[in-house]
Protein backbone atom coordinates (compact mmCIF):
# COMPACT_ATOMS: atom_id res chain seq x y z
CA UNK A 1 0.00 0.00 0.00
CA UNK A 2 1.31 3.38 -0.85
CA UNK A 3 0.07 6.34 1.85
CA UNK A 4 -1.78 9.21 0.68
CA UNK A 5 1.70 11.31 1.49
CA UNK A 6 3.73 9.03 -1.00
CA UNK A 7 0.77 9.05 -2.98
CA UNK A 8 0.83 13.28 -3.58
CA UNK A 9 4.56 12.81 -4.05
CA UNK A 10 4.22 10.53 -7.38
CA UNK A 11 1.51 12.45 -8.77
CA UNK A 12 3.77 15.82 -8.27
CA UNK A 13 6.90 13.93 -9.95
CA UNK A 14 4.08 13.13 -12.62
CA UNK A 15 2.69 16.06 -13.45
CA UNK A 16 6.42 17.81 -13.22
CA UNK A 17 7.60 15.62 -15.96
CA UNK A 18 4.36 15.70 -17.96
CA UNK A 19 5.01 19.68 -17.54
CA UNK A 20 8.37 19.40 -18.89
CA UNK A 21 7.46 17.13 -21.62
CA UNK A 22 7.66 13.80 -20.51
CA UNK A 23 4.67 10.96 -21.93
CA UNK A 24 2.44 9.86 -18.59
CA UNK A 25 2.64 6.26 -19.07
CA UNK A 26 7.11 6.61 -19.11
CA UNK A 27 6.80 9.07 -16.22
CA UNK A 28 4.49 6.53 -14.12
CA UNK A 29 6.74 3.63 -15.09
CA UNK A 30 9.77 5.33 -13.94
CA UNK A 31 8.11 5.63 -10.32
CA UNK A 32 6.76 2.28 -10.73
CA UNK A 33 3.15 2.63 -11.14
CA UNK A 34 0.98 1.84 -14.37
CA UNK A 35 -0.74 5.00 -15.95
CA UNK A 36 -3.70 3.38 -15.07
CA UNK A 37 -2.66 3.41 -11.43
CA UNK A 38 -2.11 7.40 -12.09
CA UNK A 39 -5.07 7.57 -13.62
CA UNK A 40 -7.31 5.93 -10.45
CA UNK A 41 -5.87 7.86 -8.00
CA UNK A 42 -6.88 10.96 -9.73
CA UNK A 43 -10.34 9.88 -10.60
CA UNK A 44 -12.36 12.43 -8.82
CA UNK A 45 -9.91 15.53 -9.21
CA UNK A 46 -7.93 15.39 -5.95
CA UNK A 47 -6.19 12.27 -4.59
CA UNK A 48 -7.57 9.50 -3.81
CA UNK A 49 -6.64 7.21 -0.49
CA UNK A 50 -6.32 3.78 -0.58
CA UNK A 51 -9.81 2.06 0.58
CA UNK A 52 -8.49 -1.42 0.84
CA UNK A 53 -7.97 -1.11 4.81
CA UNK A 54 -11.31 -0.02 5.24
CA UNK A 55 -12.42 -2.83 2.55
CA UNK A 56 -15.22 -4.91 4.19
CA UNK A 57 -14.01 -8.75 4.60
CA UNK A 58 -16.46 -11.97 5.33
CA UNK A 59 -15.37 -14.21 7.88
CA UNK A 60 -14.09 -17.55 6.27
CA UNK A 61 -16.56 -20.37 5.79
CA UNK A 62 -14.74 -22.71 7.89
CA UNK A 63 -14.53 -20.24 11.03
CA UNK A 64 -14.86 -21.96 14.03
CA UNK A 65 -17.51 -20.97 16.57
CA UNK A 66 -17.02 -19.28 19.70
CA UNK A 67 -18.03 -22.35 21.46
CA UNK A 68 -15.93 -24.45 19.38
CA UNK A 69 -13.01 -21.78 19.76
CA UNK A 70 -13.40 -22.05 23.75
CA UNK A 71 -12.83 -25.54 23.52
CA UNK A 72 -10.23 -25.53 21.93
CA UNK A 73 -8.83 -23.05 24.09
CA UNK A 74 -9.61 -24.86 27.13
CA UNK A 75 -7.99 -28.44 25.95
CA UNK A 76 -5.06 -26.39 25.10
CA UNK A 77 -4.80 -24.97 28.46
CA UNK A 78 -5.36 -28.34 30.27
CA UNK A 79 -1.91 -29.47 32.57
CA UNK A 80 -1.19 -32.52 30.02
CA UNK A 81 -1.10 -30.32 26.76
CA UNK A 82 -0.48 -26.94 28.41
CA UNK A 83 3.33 -27.42 27.05
CA UNK A 84 2.62 -28.89 23.87
CA UNK A 85 2.94 -26.94 20.52
CA UNK A 86 -0.51 -27.84 18.06
CA UNK A 87 1.58 -29.77 15.85
CA UNK A 88 1.61 -32.56 19.04
CA UNK A 89 -1.66 -32.09 20.48
CA UNK A 90 -3.51 -32.76 16.92
CA UNK A 91 -1.50 -36.20 16.26
CA UNK A 92 -2.22 -36.98 20.20
CA UNK A 93 -6.24 -36.37 20.24
CA UNK A 94 -6.28 -38.14 17.04
CA UNK A 95 -4.84 -40.88 17.98
CA UNK A 96 -7.34 -41.02 21.20
CA UNK A 97 -10.31 -40.86 18.66
CA UNK A 98 -11.03 -36.93 19.09
CA UNK A 99 -10.47 -34.46 16.51
CA UNK A 100 -10.96 -30.89 17.56
CA UNK A 101 -9.58 -28.89 14.86
CA UNK A 102 -6.60 -28.83 12.61
CA UNK A 103 -3.55 -27.05 13.48
CA UNK A 104 -3.56 -24.48 11.79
Amino acid sequence: MISTPNRRRALELVEQAMAQGARQEKACTLLGISARTYQRWTRAGGIEPDRRPEAPRPAPANRLSEAERMHILELCTRPEYASLPPSQIVPMRADAGEYEASER
